[in-house]
């Protein structure tokens, strides 16, 4: 059984040399392998709160994608799509919220910090505090819990999020599940052996310290000016140097091999000047950049070709997401217009008992035709694609009424079942309700 691994790259700025060796690299070998399904996304919901410059979100979109297809992630392999060309995210937020407590939004650490500067000097606690903000924990919540993804890898500082989204999914499986659990309770990985770079200074490397080494950006050029500005010692040339607490020797372990790393540790122990140390370690980066800097500047001269890539990763994602809103509105009582029991009527429930499948017809808000599966109990079990023709839609019902409509129509497509008539998709629905839809289409069987 694959695992559903998720990772979100929030759109506020251009990758460097600690993204790429801290989050981008590990999750592009982590993708390859046989047992993982791999969603990554570019949340540029998320870069709203965190940016109010359209240009500047507009750019790190490209940059973003750009690096990523460059690093060597396969579309083909994963789902990669931004998350603002999924609109049953935005959706599915606005029903977690409605079940989200508002205490448990007030313990979120990005709040709380917020807060607490404000109070720290006397300005008013909500001060510069946006609903995008307050609710972040939310949005998130619905980034994982639109793909039911198992584990979701994160920094320590993200693990209450995470926390948050199992609270959440708990909640509305507990109100409006009726025994079934809609939503898979998502784990926290968290990878201590990734490599976190230290910046020019010596902190860690981020655009907020302002010392970061550039990963493709301004070319070979760029990435050397900074490299030899990392703060060094004063031991000069033929003194021996303290490889363990040197930067340099940092950075140059997460490119190199052991023996590569061991022997660079030695040469310095031995002596080795800094500033040949500095050549070396740009020597290795390159190494391994180079060829992916090339591949960047390639996909920034095409942007149409990064957007046709975003595309199909967007209807590879949504052929997930739209079944699977039909269900969570069918859960949360916003079905479409078919009789639906009155609640507390003993006549309604009464009625209800004993009935068996049958197909709902109806005509959508656009003039097309569509039809439902709907079981005995009363729960849809699919919901078809639209039809020009109100024949057409009456054919297709008739051929899943036959013996075995299923198992000859039927075809698996990723996570999904679904269902083609002379080469036409009719409809399509989560693979694991496959047993109740071939039980209410048999019971029809003529």
């Amino acid at each position: 059984m694959n695992t559903r691994v998720l990772t979100g790259i929030t759109t506020t700025g251009t990758p460097h040399l600690g993204n790429y060796a801290g989050a981008i690299r590990p999750s592009i070998q982590a993708s390859t392998l046989p047992d993982v399904d791999a969603f990554y996304f570019m949340a540029d919901y998320h870069a709203l709160i965190k940016c109010e410059d359209p240009a500047r979100i507009a750019r790190s979109r490209l940059e973003i994608a750009a690096t990523w297809l460059a690093a060597g992630l396969d579309p083909d392999r994963v789902t990669f799509y931004r998350q603002s060309d999924i609109p049953e995210i935005p959706e599915l937020c606005w029903m977690l919220c409605c079940v989200t407590a508002k205490g448990l939004m007030n313990r979120a650490h990005a709040y709380k910090a917020a807060v607490d500067q404000n109070v720290a000097r006397n300005a008013d606690e909500d001060e510069g505090v946006t609903m995008g903000l307050f609710s972040y924990p939310v949005l998130m919540a619905a980034d994982i819990l639109m793909f039911n993804a198992n584990k979701v890898p994160v920094g320590r500082d993200q693990i209450q999020h995470l926390e948050m989204a199992r609270d959440i999914a708990q909640r509305f499986n507990h109100l409006y599940g009726q025994g079934e659990e809609l939503f898979v309770l998502p784990e926290v990985q968290v990878d201590d052996d990734v490599a976190t770079l230290p910046g020019l200074d010596g902190r860690k490397m981020s655009k907020s310290y302002d010392n970061t080494i550039p990963l493709f950006e301004g070319g070979s050029a760029a990435m050397r000016n900074a490299v030899m500005r990392i703060v060094t010692d004063s031991r000069g040339p033929g003194e021996p140097k303290d490889a363990e607490s040197s930067h340099l020797y940092t950075i140059y372990r997460a490119f190199a091999s052991a023996e590569q790393a061991a022997k660079f540790k030695q040469a310095l122990e031995e002596g080795l000047a800094w500033g040949e140390a500095k050549k070396q370690l740009c020597d290795r980066i390159e190494a391994e950049i180079g060829p992916m800097r090339d591949r960047y500047a390639e996909f920034m001269a095409r942007p149409d070709r990064i957007e046709d890539i975003l595309q199909a990763g967007a209807e590879k994602a949504r052929r997930l997401a739209v079944p699977f809103m039909e269900r969570l509105r069918e859960a949360v009582g916003l079905r479409r217009h078919v009789s639906v029991p009155v609640a507390g009527s003993e006549q309604a429930a009464g009625k209800s008992k004993g009935k068996a499948a049958r197909f709902v017809s109806f005509r959508d808000a656009d003039g097309s035709f569509r039809f439902r599966l709907i079981s005995g109990e009363g729960t849809e079990l699919l919901l078809s694609e639209p039809f020009s023709d109100p024949k057409a839609a009456g054919v297709a019902i008739k051929a899943l009424q036959q013996a075995g409509a299923l198992q000859e129509l039927g075809h698996q497509e990723g996570d999904l079942l679904v269902i083609r008539l002379d080469g036409q998709k009719v409809a399509a629905f989560p693979a694991e309700v496959a047993a109740d839809v071939r039980t209410a289409l048999e019971s029809m069987a003529g």
